[in-house]
């Protein structure tokens, strides 16, 4: 059966109810509010995904969750007691993705989230047992950047990060790597996503002379210390984490993001790939389909983590449908175990192979270091 269109409910948690389709997929994503410049293109993205697959049409029902854990979690609950969905996708932010495990789990529907922290899929437990998600994991990213700032000589180190379930999982996972590299970490300071001065903060990272700082932050709003160690005169080396890796980003913070260096999924920098590299068709393949819809340079990292999700369905729906009929309890547990059972899946930021103790699934292929070099990203050889 073929459809020419996706059929999509935007942005209104009181959309109108859409006819039905044979297989159902729930999205949430924070297309307004601070991560706006997160979900946006990830909204984008599923205008994008096939509206047929393994023989059934597919319908996504995408909602604004407005960056609110609350809106995400009644999001999730219309998606499974009123739309009656096979699958959750979503959401964008890492405390959006965490609220909506209890629903999901409840449910028996599998989520896949959006968001980048390792404690949506860790450690395994029964509620995380229907939970899988795209972006990779802080500890993956930590490990880059610290080995980059022993390369460059970097001793001491300090951290400013959201004061929220991200800012976190960053923390601990960084400071782990920190300790293991021999860096000292001299200073640790938080901040809101809706902050709009972090003076105090940054004052006392600069009054311990770091040689370099991490800002584990997400979006627009990650420009915000940048900018303030920039005003103050700050003069080392600074890295933000791949949850700031988009081009809102970098118009927000402008000519203060100069030099910055940053871990990404190789999507973001895929035309500068070397031919060699295993990910570069794939991720082309993604950044091609994008800019074709949205024009030239629109692509952003967020919305390769939302394409990642369609692929993981696009890879299981064939396999669950040879055991049971959409829209069936039946049919959803089926659906978690092909997801579980990926293997060798090529998609924008990596290779997916997960296992029933890793709803992750990405090894070293997914990432790669970049910096910020007359306002683009740069890849670093």
């Amino acid at each position: 059966m073929k459809v020419k269109s996706i059929v999509v409910a935007l942005l209104s948690a009181g959309a109108v109810t859409l006819a039905h389709a044979d297989i159902t997929v729930g999205v949430s994503v924070s297309a307004t509010g601070p991560a706006a410049s997160l979900g946006i293109p990830e909204q984008n993205t599923f205008t994008l995904m096939p509206t047929e697959i393994g023989g059934e049409k597919v319908k996504y029902i995408i909602l604004d969750d407005a960056s609110d854990t609350t809106t995400a979690v009644r999001n999730a609950r219309k998606f499974v007691s009123e739309d009656k969905v096979d699958a959750i996708i979503g959401s964008t932010i890492t405390p959006n993705s965490l609220a909506m495990i209890d629903v999901a789990a409840e449910a028996e529907t599998p989520l896949v989230s959006m968001a980048a922290s390792a404690r949506i899929v860790e450690p395994m437990d029964p509620k995380r047992h229907w939970v899988f998600k795209t972006p990779q994991n802080d500890l993956q990213m930590s490990t880059a950047i610290t080995e980059h700032m022993s390369n460059l000589g970097v001793k001491t180190v300090a951290f400013i990060g959201f004061s929220d379930a991200y800012g976190e999982g960053w923390w601990n996972e960084f400071s782990k790597m920190v300790d293991l590299r021999k860096l000292k970490m001299v200073a640790n300071e938080r901040f809101s996503r809706t902050d709009t001065s972090v003076t105090g903060q940054v004052l006392k990272i600069m009054s311990a002379n770091p040689d370099a700082i991490l800002i584990a932050g997400s979006g627009t709003p990650s420009a915000l210390p940048q900018k303030a160690l920039k005003e103050k005169g700050y003069k080392g080396k600074i890295y933000q984490t791949h949850g700031a890796a988009n081009n809102d980003f970098l118009r927000v913070c402008g000519k203060d993001c100069e030099g910055t260096f940053m871990p990404t999924g190789p999507m973001l920098v895929a035309s500068q790939l070397p031919d060699t590299n295993p990910m570069k068709k794939s991720a082309l393949d993604y950044v091609t389909k994008y800019e074709k819809a949205f024009g030239a340079g629109s692509v952003a990292t967020f919305g390769g983590h939302a394409w990642d999700a369609g692929m993981l369905l696009v890879n299981a729906i064939p396999v669950a449908l040879k055991k049971s009929k959409p829209g069936t309890k039946e049919f959803r547990a089926a659906l978690r175990d092909a997801l579980e059972g990926t293997k060798e899946l090529y998609a924008s930021h990596g290779v997916f192979t997960m296992t029933p103790t890793d709803h992750l699934g990405l090894d070293q292929r997914a990432r790669v270091m970049v910096r910020v070099e007359g306002g683009k990203w740069v890849l670093e050889k």
